[in-house]
């Protein structure tokens, strides 16, 4: 045999190579093709890649297309087809009726490489992740959630906020830090039982390398790493999502090292502590217990990432649509104004006093469409949808982007109008297609925490601070940038302090 291999001459082997390859992109045609027969209608894809370089290209205008193929389209990610939902009806049939077949969650290669599959967010639909978002829920009430207390959390913070903004003295500023680190301190606070100050080096950098892999792993870097996930054997760009997910990882293990060596258990401070007493009571009588050390490091990773990014990035967006609608603005402040004055700190009972601020917050929600696509699904068995046979494990997603905007339901579904949430008689009404924190057991668990939040951070803003744009400062990119969430490019604000004197 090795005697015939070296009497072929180059001429040969590249012929060869040329035949194969061919066969192979005929082969994938023929496979492409016979998925496309049985599965809803959706852009062709391209051998191999599937609709990725044109996803990439421009994610939200891809994204923004796929209504026209009707309320299912079928899109490949690399080899693979993944169907897209985009009507609020067949959403609420995947996703509520059909919730044990739609819960799954898919193998993404690079959020498996820096998770394990542990913690909450990219657990598998069963017995660990019922347990561990059950015992996150519950925790997270008994520190606070939904209560007075988490209220005051968020409003003391606030103080913190506005005080550190009022430093810049009327100059441009980027707000990225100052409200990253204000809305993490709560859930910091419910976590590791601390905050942390907006001059802290270590945080600071913690907040920054977090930044740095919810866009590396949106980015084509995390793409192709999707596609090829040998490539974590070698090196380049996507290594540093692995680094900066362990340095992130090792400050929660310094933390939980912390509380275990201080624990009481008669006296719980926050979620570490209470998940050591639980990880205790666990592996003494349950021997397949799910709370063991890496489960709790990437549950509590889950909730800082959750508690901090989404929320922190609605407000961004917030302020940039605030400022660009600086009517609007004017007349969030003077609502607020009339009903609490300057002194009065906002409550969440204020929110009905308060409609049109209170549609104004959720409007920036609708418009900031922070998870275009949602969280990505899987199917747990194989079920119909519509008529159409669904494969176990294919790969679903919501097109909120599709809903949000969808013109049967929202009166201004291309601007940004608070009168998208107020009836006729200029009470507050929320329409059943606002889903930003989805639908489902695999619904935002923070849902609770980021409505608190969101409320009470921009009430207690505007009504303190009037926001405007430098003079010299271009137009916002609107499109953003396009990775774990949808966040807007750095931009540069003013912010003045208002008072009674106006």
């Amino acid at each position: 045999m090795w005697t015939s291999l070296k009497s072929l001459d180059a001429s040969s082997v590249c012929l060869a190579l040329i035949l194969g390859l061919v066969f192979l992109v005929l082969y994938e045609m023929f496979r492409i093709r016979s998925f496309r027969a049985q599965t809803p209608p959706g852009p062709r894809p391209l051998p191999f890649v599937g609709n990725l370089p044109n996803a990439l290209k421009d994610p939200m205008k891809f994204i923004q297309l796929m209504p026209q193929y009707g309320e299912m389209a079928t899109v490949y990610i690399g080899r693979r087809p993944s169907i897209i939902l985009n009507t609020l009806q067949i959403t609420k049939e995947a996703l509520v009726q059909n919730a044990s077949s739609f819960s799954g969650r898919p193998n993404v290669p690079i959020l498996d490489w820096v998770t394990g599959g542990y913690g909450i967010v990219m657990a598998q639909f069963g017995h660990s992740w019922r347990q561990q978002r059950r015992f996150a829920l519950h925790t997270l009430r008994n520190f606070g959630l939904g209560k007075k207390s988490v209220e005051e959390r968020v409003l003391e913070e606030g103080r913190y906020l506005i005080a550190e903004m009022c430093k810049t003295k009327g100059t441009a500023f980027d707000p990225q830090h100052v409200i990253q680190n204000a809305v993490s301190n709560i859930i910091c606070s419910i976590v590791f039982g601390d905050r942390f100050d907006y001059d802290n080096k270590r945080f600071a950098y913690l907040l920054k390398i977090l930044n740095e892999n919810i866009v590396l792993a949106g980015s084509l870097i995390g793409q192709i790493f999707n596609l090829v996930p040998f490539i974590k054997h070698l090196p380049g760009p996507h290594q540093k999502i692995h680094q900066n997910a362990e340095e992130l990882k090792g400050f929660i293990r310094e933390a939980v090292e912390e509380h275990r060596i201080t624990l009481d258990s008669g006296n719980l401070r926050d979620f570490i502590d209470a998940y050591l007493v639980e990880m205790e009571k666990q592996q003494k009588s349950n021997e397949d217990s799910t709370f063991h050390e890496m489960n709790m490091v990437m549950s509590v990773s889950d909730l800082f990432f959750a508690g901090t990014d989404t929320t922190a990035t609605t407000i961004r967006w917030g302020l940039i649509f605030l400022t660009q609608h600086p009517d609007i603005q004017e007349r969030c402040h003077e609502e607020i104004v009339q009903v609490l004055g300057y002194d009065r700190l906002p409550s969440m009972e204020d929110h009905d006093k308060l409609p049109y601020t209170y549609a104004a917050v959720h409007e920036i929600q609708r418009c900031s469409n922070i998870a275009p696509l949602g969280g990505i699904h899987e199917t747990t068995q194989p079920s119909k949808l519509r008529g159409y046979d669904i494969a176990k494990e294919t790969q679903i997603m919501v097109n909120l982007t599709a809903i949000l905007s969808d013109k049967d339901h929202w009166k201004y579904p291309d601007t940004f109008n608070p009168e998208n949430f107020l009836d006729d008689n200029r009470c507050f009404n929320k329409p059943e297609s606002f889903l930003p924190f989805s639908l489902g057991p695999r619904g935002c668990p923070g849902e609770t925490l980021a409505k608190t939040e969101l409320f009470l951070f921009i009430t207690y803003l505007l009504q303190q601070l009037r926001f405007s744009w430098p003079a010299d400062a271009p137009s916002p990119h609107m499109d953003g940038n396009f990775g774990m969430v949808r966040s807007p490019r750095p931009f540069n604000i003013i912010c003045c302090s208002r008072g009674a004197d106006e």
